[in-house]
């Protein structure tokens, strides 16, 4: 069945399908949809309630680029779905018609369009109950975000989970919508023919991951906010010496130039930076540059090469870079190279 097709047996009052030249399920039989939209998602149970069987209908649109996708879902009746945890991905759930109860954990909430939207952590057991509900669904891989928290906290890889509840009154939930609405037009805009560029998806990656972390609770809300400097009244010298590590990141570290910029003692700059940002000068340095090269190569094109990109941000030693690496962001640079390349190969097959 078509998209075309599915959609004119949609309930009375649908909103009209989104994505539409990216159609991957158009479906009224349980079992075929439970299947099919489980190899795009994850495995899950798909339940119609009793009474409402007769209407169902499940749509899925599915315009996927390079470590996150735009999905259009829709299902007709009311459906209990048990997905338990994602495991491999967050997904953001904007509805666009109908509502949604959705229980993350020992959390529950309610979806309605243009009042709240729900958020779903790969570690967080979920269960949902669609009515009659159409949502624009953005996909974000799990390992692309646990490795953005990581260099915005300074600390190493870990599971991430965020309150399920996004308010789409709040400025935050309203830029996040604002962005998945215009990913969604730029996916219609391709075509479903043509390929994103490597730089757009980069760009949006960007856009994405800004937006997901601009949303209050998630678990490393206080550690980002403190390696930021967002907790501390952060004193002037600290601060300059901090900007001053971001602006020069691939230079060589000199602590005595560092300390004189700032206009104090090294000792009372080493004592500023483990009182307000816990770790050591040489410490946040480490941490900005492999920061910087986990965005490189998250972007990098087809002839990247590693070592031109770590001598570039001023590592010398690449055995310890990489062994860095692997504990701050849980692979090595090449696992996260090859990756995104595989990633990119599957794209245009």
């Amino acid at each position: 069945m078509t998209a075309e097709a599915a959609a004119d047996l949609s309930w009375n009052g649908s909103a009209s399908p989104r994505l539409a030249a990216y159609g991957r399920v158009a479906t009224h039989d349980v079992d075929e949809a439970a299947e099919q939209i489980g190899r795009i998602f994850c495995p899950h149970g798909l339940q119609p309630q009793a009474g409402t069987a007769r209407d169902f209908l499940a749509l899925h649109n599915c315009a996927a680029f390079d470590g996150f996708s735009i999905n259009y879902v829709e299902y007709g009746g009311a459906v209990t779905i048990d997905p338990g945890c994602l495991d491999r991905f967050f997904l953001v759930q904007l509805p666009l018609a109908g509502t949604a109860r959705v229980v993350a954990g020992a959390r529950e909430v309610v979806t309605r369009p243009d009042d709240a939207a729900s958020l779903l952590s790969p570690t967080v057991p979920t269960r949902m109950v669609w009515h009659d509900c159409a949502q624009l669904i953005l996909l974000l891989d799990r390992r692309l975000v646990e490795q953005r928290a990581a260099a915005l906290s300074g600390q190493a890889a870990q599971p991430v989970e965020f309150q399920p509840e996004i308010m789409l009154t709040a400025r935050a939930g309203s830029r996040l919508r604002q962005h998945m609405m215009a990913l969604a037009g730029v996916a219609e805009a391709l075509g479903g023919t043509r390929p994103m560029s490597s730089v757009a998806a980069a760009d949006w990656r960007e856009t994405l991951l800004e937006a997901l972390f601009a949303q209050p609770g998630h678990g490393l809300s206080e550690a980002i906010r403190r390696y930021a400097g967002q907790i501390d009244n952060l004193p002037r010298a600290v601060r300059t010496a901090r900007d001053l590590l971001h602006a020069q990141a691939s230079e060589p570290l000199d602590l005595t130039q560092l300390a004189a910029a700032a206009g104090v003692g090294i000792r009372a700059l080493q004592g500023g930076f483990r009182r307000h940002f816990g770790m050591s000068i040489s410490d946040m340095l480490l941490d900005i540059r492999l920061a910087r090269l986990n965005q490189q190569l998250l972007s990098a094109g087809p002839e990247a090469r590693i070592i031109d990109l770590a001598f570039e941000l001023g590592f010398a030693h690449l055995g310890r870079m990489a062994g860095a690496y692997r504990d701050k962001f849980g692979e090595t640079p090449s696992a996260t190279l090859q990756r995104v390349q595989r990633g990119r190969g599957q794209l245009t097959n």
